[in-house]
């Protein structure tokens, strides 16, 4: 461990590991670096968001077999979200990243490249490429500004610094090309990793994650929309994409105001089964639905996607079709499939379980309302891919910048009644409705012209029979009078 002495303010700022090359005071914001005998100040580094992660600098863990400390992070924002990018230390002296993306984590640290990699521009996402002797399947390109960043880290960075970056995956590896400093990319291999995989101790609980969410240094949020003045219900720091429920306002919640990034030409009015905000009990954990929003494919079929969140499972969706049910969760683990191109699968293989291809249709956003982990407008497309095994579907869905993998099982209407109570409404797409009985009129005035057709031959044969046929007739009408509905 190295200390020295702020150039701004004069305290202590710590370098655990040698391989760090700045770090950022803790009370001053100011970035320091290490420069041969001496220190610089390079400037502030804005403070990051607060947001639900549970890690922080200090959370431990193993990776490997391997210790390590978190000590350093930086907060990345592109047009679509926003992810945090740890900075590891081991207890070996080595030194590793995790990426944390909407409760999704990797673990990677950096290698050689022993064969030819893609440049930057040549890469497509779903496509197969051979890296260091593996075949893996780009899953996300982007350009990405830095906008926060604490502790130590092992290069300089500071407000806007870009980084360009390509992860790959195949099943549970992953590798990221990282292009920041030019077309020659650093490269980091890893894994899909969860915190209790790695045994991760001095996370955040649930009150210290709650009292800090969405705050910057010396600012608390309190957000009305900046677009009509109606109060927005969030999780402040779970997401940087908002909608406003009353005007339909596209709003950026990454920065200490939100900003409108558009507004809705027309508002869309939409009844849901379940409202925003509604709270679910779940397995004796609380949900909180947090985002709503409608697709149609190409054919006009429609569909609504509830958005639920919890601090320490994190999110998972709720699907309403006219089919019933489904919860659906992105896959950390990817199928496998033999094509090597995403467009061209026709079947995929998850835990030795073949998936065979149903569907293949563009997605189409109508209306959205709420908080989303990712930005989300009306309009926006992906293209959607399904398969099937069984009632388990999963689901591929990609556009130029990302590709995801999620899975999805029914879900019976009377679980999801024990999960919000009276929270959730009537089933709109499966209720049946109430069948609509003729008028009294006219239901009495067929019944009797049909027993007068029957009566015609009867009432020339003069016997007891038509006195039955007169009783008949004078039962139906009273029946009627007394029984029948009393609407207009």
């Amino acid at each position: 461990m190295q200390i020295v002495s702020c150039p701004g303010c004069g305290a202590q700022v710590e370098f655990k590991s040698h391989a760090s090359v700045v770090a950022v005071c803790e009370y001053c914001r100011a970035t320091v670096m290490k420069d041969a005998e001496s220190v610089k100040d390079l400037g502030k580094m804005s403070s990051v968001l607060e947001d639900f992660t549970r890690i922080q600098i200090g959370s431990a863990g193993v990776l490997a077999g391997r210790s390590f400390t978190v000590v350093g992070r930086i907060q990345l924002k592109y047009d679509a979200g926003m992810w945090n990018e740890w900075f590891l230390l081991f207890d070996d002296a080595g030194s590793g990243w995790l990426g944390d993306s909407s409760g999704l984590y990797t673990a990677t640290t950096e290698i050689a490249a022993s064969t030819a990699v893609p440049a930057f521009d040549d890469i497509t996402v779903g496509r197969r490429y051979e890296i260091n002797e593996g075949r893996f399947t780009a899953a996300e390109k982007r350009t990405a500004v830095c906008i926060g960043g604490q502790g130590e880290l092992p290069f300089k960075v500071g407000d806007g610094w870009q980084a360009r970056v390509a992860d790959f995956r195949d099943g549970a590896a992953f590798i990221t090309l990282d292009y920041s400093d030019g077309d020659t990319p650093v490269l980091y291999k890893g894994v899909a990793v969860t915190l209790e995989q790695m045994q991760c101790q001095l996370l955040r609980d649930d009150d210290v994650i709650k009292a800090a969410a969405g705050k910057y240094r010396g600012r608390l949020e309190a957000l009305d929309c900046p677009s009509c003045g109606s109060a927005i219900s969030y999780l402040p720091g779970v997401t940087t994409s908002l909608v406003c429920p009353s005007c339909q306002a596209l709003l950026d919640a990454a920065t200490p105001q939100a900003q409108i990034l558009a507004k809705s030409a027309e508002v869309e009015r939409v009844r849901t089964t379940l409202p925003l905000g509604a709270a679910a009990k779940i397995n004796n954990a609380e949900y909180r639905l947090i985002g709503a929003m409608t697709r149609a494919d190409d054919e006009g079929s429609t569909w609504t996607e509830y958005l639920l969140y919890n601090t320490a499972a994190g999110f998972f969706w709720l699907v309403e079709t006219d089919e019933g049910w489904s919860r659906s969760t992105v896959m950390p683990v990817w199928p496998a499939w033999s094509s090597p191109d995403i467009h061209r699968v026709d079947r995929a293989e998850l835990d030795k379980v073949g998936y065979n291809k149903l569907y293949g249709y563009p997605a189409t956003v109508r209306w959205a309302a709420g908080a989303f982990n990712w930005r989300v407008a009306a309009g926006d497309v992906v293209q959607v891919a399904e398969f099937a095994s069984g009632q388990t579907k999963l689901a591929a869905e990609w556009n130029a910048h990302e590709l995801t993998w999620s899975r999805s099982t029914p879900l019976a209407f009377d679980q999801l009644r024990a999960w919000f109570g009276n929270a959730l409404k009537s089933d709109p797409l499966h209720a049946i409705p109430a069948q609509k009985l003729p008028s009294t009129s006219t239901a009495t005035r067929f019944a009797m012209w049909i027993l007068g057709l029957n009566a015609i031959p009867l009432l020339f044969n003069f016997s007891g029979t038509i006195f039955w046929v007169v009783l008949a007739i004078v039962a139906i009408y009273m029946s009627d009078s007394f029984f029948g509905p009393k609407n207009p």
